[in-house]
């Protein structure tokens, strides 16, 4: 677990000044990293690191001679990764690389940076709002988890009101494996998709564009350095392994997925889109907002290999989470999304660290760049689901926006929009920015 440091000091201010405004997702205490370019040049896209409203571009910081020296030599080769148009050899290059890369920028960025280090870096600034972003490296694979009790009961309850989670829930973090290759930064627009659905008392399915379409609000946990095939990465290990974290909207066609997935799991229903958040949030910013994990002493206790003190102590994240809605009218209208959840992460039933541990167990290898889904993120509370089936109890209570519109599932033109940050006191807030995706009508 990464420990506190001079980086976490929530007195330290930047000079650049939108970082220093109330309730900026970016200070620098955050300093998460993108790829990105000018939106609509031909320029080559590259990293860049996010402070106040602007993007440090690490390409041109890379071609100047502020890490110069033999005290920036790891911040130097990892400023250089961390600019090529894909991270994954940044990531490949382990924690101390990316601590000695974060501390660096945080004393370049500092608000009592030599006058000659802020002239140089402004010419490095790109003003967030004329950036585009693509997805920030080569995901190798992705395995999306199913680790919210919340969320497995309430869609348990749905068909069984005595109903509970499967006897695995509680012992294993279960997960499958989705599909990389639409898998779309923030922006994203995607088609409503095609398949087939058994209507109730039907004796045949149809095949038609999905009418139950929702979203589900997750977070994405980005690999950094693998394992060898057949070596497990034991649980108090997990850690260094883990580079940061992301949003992650994993949209779900629930009327294809109820028919298709006995006896194997979801398929069509879920590989037609996947829009995650541009910045990746590293776990050393997280640090402050660790807190216990903790497991209900009627419910049974983690296996020996998913279990330590250090879990225990600081294995769960309270990062803050909600979902918005943006249907076709209010966008035309402009009168803003409708708030439809708010929850958080540390209500998770599995820890981070016990997802990677699990994975690997059976000598399954991990690779830098390789991408979880967290699972849907419900809380205990009411409205705290992360996503419409449970809102709305599958149809049965329509969710209410803003401007008087109903949704039992999402319609054609809804813009979805997942936010997050972590704030506490004592300590400065930081965000994860916005995960936004709009559903299109279907092709046939």
């Amino acid at each position: 677990m990464s420990a506190l440091n001079h980086t976490h000091d929530a007195d330290a201010r930047s000079w650049v000044d939108s970082a220093n405004a109330a309730g900026c997702d970016f200070p620098i205490q955050n300093l998460p990293h993108a790829v990105f370019r000018r939106a609509g040049s031909a320029e080559a896209f590259r990293g860049g690191v996010a402070i106040g409203d602007q993007v440090l571009d690490l390409a041109a910081l890379a071609s100047k001679q502020q890490l110069d020296g033999p005290a920036h030599g790891a911040a130097r080769d990892a400023a250089r990764a961390a600019a090529l148009p894909a991270l994954n050899d940044f990531f490949a290059l382990g924690k101390g690389a990316w601590k000695a890369l974060r501390h660096a920028l945080f004393e370049l960025l500092k608000h009592d940076a030599p006058s000659a280090t802020v002239q140089a870096l402004r010419d490095c600034l790109v003003p967030q709002a004329e950036v585009e972003y693509t997805v920030p490296a080569r995901i190798g694979d992705y395995t999306d988890f199913y680790t919210s009790i919340d969320h497995a009961l309430n869609i348990s309850r749905l068909m069984n009101p005595d109903g509970d989670v499967t006897p695995n829930f509680r012992w294993i973090p279960t997960a499958y494996h989705g599909r990389v290759s639409t898998i779309g930064v923030s922006g994203q627009r995607f088609h409503r998709p095609m398949g087939q659905a058994m209507a109730p008392g039907a004796k045949a399915p149809t095949y038609q564009a999905c009418a139950r379409l929702d979203y589900e609000l997750e977070l994405g946990v980005w690999i950094g350095t693998g394992n060898a095939q057949g070596e497990p990465i034991a649980l108090e290990h997990a850690g260094e392994h883990i580079f940061g974290i992301c949003l992650l909207n994993d949209w779900s066609a629930r009327d294809i997925q109820f028919w298709e997935m006995a006896p194997l799991g979801p398929f069509l229903a879920k590989n037609f889109a996947t829009t995650i958040s541009p910045w990746i949030v590293t776990m050393e910013a997280l640090a402050p907002y660790r807190q216990a994990w903790t497991r209900a002493a009627g419910d049974p206790q983690p296996l020996p290999y998913l279990e330590n003190a250090a879990n225990r102590e600081s294995g769960a994240l309270d990062i803050r989470l909600e979902v918005w809605l943006e249907s076709e009218k209010a966008r035309n209208e402009k009168t803003g999304p409708s708030r439809l959840s708010a929850t958080s992460f540390r209500h998770q039933y599995w820890s981070v660290a016990q997802m990677v541990t699990h994975h690997t167990m059976g000598g399954c290898s991990l690779n830098p760049g390789d991408l979880f889904g967290s699972g849907t993120i419900s809380g205990p509370g009411e409205g705290e689901a992360g996503a419409i089936i449970e809102l709305a109890r599958a149809g049965q209570s329509p969710v209410t926006l803003a401007n008087g519109e109903q949704r039992s599932f999402l319609e054609d033109g809804d813009a979805v929009l997942l936010r997050g940050w972590c704030e506490k006191p004592g300590h400065a807030r930081i965000g994860f920015g916005e995960s936004r995706g709009t559903v299109l009508p279907a092709r046939n």
